[in-house]
């Protein structure tokens, strides 16, 4: 089934087994809150019938999808569950004001010691870290799948880097950081209540019978009595349907998982134990005023021998010569030439700077009408260097305009794999591209989710692009240091975003009518020394001829 609009979704979601142990309890050593004023109880008669933080008001307030097995499988749900309530509620204090903050769990699989990495840990353990330390969000350290039991130990470099190509990575020499001012433990249907409806999503583990990786949709009431917690989600909302009341829960399996990776369980009889152990934690306001809170890099830090060294370098993928499918040869190092559609540009609906009046005088896809319809912003040099620019363009533009298109409606803002382009060529590779191939391929194949592949800034070398490079699963044990367990990972169907149109705006009356209409758009740029060092303001930089 397909539904077209300035682009189009159609798919499918298929369930698939596997054992989860991404939980393990604290040490009873290790267990502390630190809770500063009790949250005072409502009532249950006095709290709403549905509350959901996907849709208060009109907004929705819940931060990006994630899948916690990619590029490998990792038991790593604890930190996802609390990462992704934490960036939630981030979110909510920001009145969902741009951008999105999506709290790093890479952080806490990495450097939180006190559990087991991608072998398991505790919400509540992570929160303590949190508190201690600091924290950072995914453009400082995005998730690598791997943690500190297998390969990918703590270092300063661990909270932020960044890189350049044909050097090792670097720690920027400040960077933007995050923390809670108190976490605590909750159990009981009225206390988990009364924190979600307060102060946001709470992270909380569960039991998870084999019925249970089968869930599609509706409301999942285990009938086996597994009370046995192996697993940690996060809860966004409750609701009754049909007289049966329910808990909305976010996993971190993906959206080919479940509802769009959401999924419902019967409430306030402790299914599945859901009601046993939550865990929230309050995020102390480090935006408002972020110089205040910059962590400064110290030399030391830069120095220290724990630090990745590594000097990455690119083999050049193998190039095919098959223009009608849509791969290009592409130049080096991010250069992007001038953008090529190899069948010509599809623009059904005709020109939008035809039917388009008068402008406005400002048009800001990040606050329109008091509304943020743009994806979270990223950062194509983490883990490593990759000129995947032109994939990263093409990829948050039309995930902008389904957010638009859809009207902020979507379970979580939408976000699109840009390493599937990179896997398969679509327009080129680590070392630069052509944007056009890009949209080809979102007409004629389609995006996928973010959560189908993960970004790892690599080319694909050893072989051609296959399925299990466009969506894929993987099931334990979490690999070896320097090994990828690719044999534990399977295919899976994904849920495919297509276009219906594509073609090129030039000029500047076309691009604020494109803008106008549709939304964000996509364009090649000179990146010069001096657009590197931009802070704020207008930028402008007059190029000769031969720039």
């Amino acid at each position: 089934m397909k539904y077209f609009a300035s682009a189009l979704v159609a798919g499918y979601v298929a369930a698939k087994k596997f054992t989860e142990i991404g939980y393990i309890a604290p040490k009873a050593e290790h267990v502390w809150y630190h809770v500063e004023t009790e949250l005072k109880q409502i009532p249950k008669e006095d709290l709403p019938k549905n509350w959901d933080w996907g849709n208060v008001n009109g907004i929705n307030y819940l931060t990006q999808m994630r899948q916690q097995h990619l590029p490998n499988w990792c038991g790593s749900c604890w930190a996802h569950a609390a990462t992704s309530a934490l960036s939630d509620r981030i979110k909510i204090a920001r009145k969902a004001a741009w951008p999105d903050i999506n709290i790093a769990p890479q952080v806490l699989v990495s450097c939180e010691q006190k559990d087991e990495g991608c072998n398991g840990g505790s919400a509540l353990n992570s929160y303590q870290f949190i508190y201690e330390n600091y924290i950072t969000d995914e453009t400082c350290s995005i998730y690598q799948g791997r943690g500190w039991t297998n390969g990918l130990g703590c270092s300063p470099m661990s909270f932020c880097r960044d890189c350049s190509p044909g050097q090792a990575c670097f720690i920027p020499e400040k960077y933007r950081t995050y923390t809670v001012s108190e976490f605590g433990r909750i159990d009981g249907e009225l206390a988990v209540m009364n924190e979600l409806y307060q102060r946001g999503p709470v992270a909380c583990n569960i039991a998870t019978p084999e019925p249970f990786h089968e869930y599609t949709d509706g409301i999942f009431c285990d009938e086996t009595g597994d009370q046995q917690t192996t697993h940690v989600v996060s809860i966004v909302g409750w609701g009754e349907e049909d007289g049966r009341p329910y808990w909305r829960v976010r996993n971190s399996w993906g959206t080919h998982w479940g509802d769009n990776g959401f999924f419902k369980v019967c409430r306030g009889n402790n299914n599945i134990n859901i009601e046993t152990n939550c865990i929230w934690g309050v995020p102390v306001d480090t935006w408002t005023h972020p110089e205040e809170h910059m962590h400064h890099t110290t030399q030391e830090e830069q120095d220290d021998p724990r630090n990745d060294k590594t000097v990455y370098e690119f083999p050049q993928p193998e190039f095919y010569d098959d223009n009608s499918a849509g791969f290009l040869q592409v130049k080096p190092l991010g250069r992007v030439p001038k953008a090529t559609f190899t069948n010509g540009e599809k623009n059904k609906s005709g020109a939008s700077w035809d039917a388009v009046g008068d402008l406005p005088k400002i048009v800001d896809w990040r606050n329109m009408d008091g509304r943020n319809y743009l994806g979270w912003s990223k950062n194509q040099h983490v883990p490593r260097y990759c000129g995947s620019c032109w994939a990263h363009a093409v990829t948050s533009a039309l995930a902008d305009r389904f957010n638009i298109k859809e009207g902020l409606k979507n379970d979580t803002p939408y976000d699109f794999s840009p390493q599937v382009l990179v896997n398969c060529m679509m327009g080129g590779s680590c070392d630069g591209g052509d944007p056009a191939a890009a949209y080809e391929w979102a007409y004629n194949t389609g995006f996928v989710h973010s959560s189908c592949e993960q970004y790892t800034a690599t080319n694909l070398i050893d072989r051609q692009c296959h399925t299990i490079d466009v969506c894929r699963d993987c099931v334990p044990p979490a690999p070896a240091p320097g090994e990828d367990a690719l044999e534990n990972c399977t295919s899976v169907p994904a849920i495919k975003y297509y276009v219906s149109d594509y073609y090129h705006v030039r000029g500047v009356d076309q691009m604020k009518a494109d803008l106008v209409v549709h939304g964000p758009i996509s364009c090649g740029i000179m990146a010069t020394p001096s657009f590197h060092k931009y802070q704020g303001g207008i930028y402008s930089e007059v190029l000769g001829d031969d720039a």
